[in-house]
């Protein structure tokens, strides 16, 4: 009965990791935006890092930010970086998932007022993100 349940849950497992990594496949970032992805990567860790530490932040919106920060320092991925192109996709989708979910909830302002670098940047952030560079009128 043990072993089932093991292999119910191993297969399980097996059978959402499959999923997972399809779905990466499909909405990875096409051409240029994965290696503008990478580009940005020292100036977006900076930003990530002042954004979690602002105090004026509501919490939800901090503990997101850490948990993306532990997910990014772990070497633990949803997909291994050894698997060409999906293995860095992977974080940068998550990126920008939370990035959208800190815009949403904190406003663009704060993401603006804590990013370091180049207003090209800041464009090169928002494209990834899918977020506007301007707050809605």
């Amino acid at each position: 009965m043990t072993w089932q349940v093991v292999l119910g849950i191993g297969v399980a497992l097996a059978a959402s990791w499959t999923a997972l990594a399809i779905a990466l496949l499909l909405v990875r970032p096409k051409g240029s935006l994965l290696t503008e992805a990478i580009r940005i990567l020292p100036d977006l860790l900076r930003t990530l890092r002042r954004l979690a530490a602002d105090r004026d932040l509501p919490t939800g919106v901090r503990v997101r930010l850490y948990l993306l920060i532990a997910y990014l320092a772990s070497p633990v991925d949803l997909i291994p970086d050894v698997i060409p192109l999906l293995g860095y996709a992977d974080d940068a989708i998550v990126v920008a998932a939370v990035l959208r979910s800190v815009v949403r909830r904190a406003g663009i302002d704060a993401v603006r007022r804590h990013r370091p670098g180049s207003p090209d940047g800041f464009t090169a952030v928002c494209r990834l993100a899918g977020i506007p560079r301007t707050p809605p009128a």
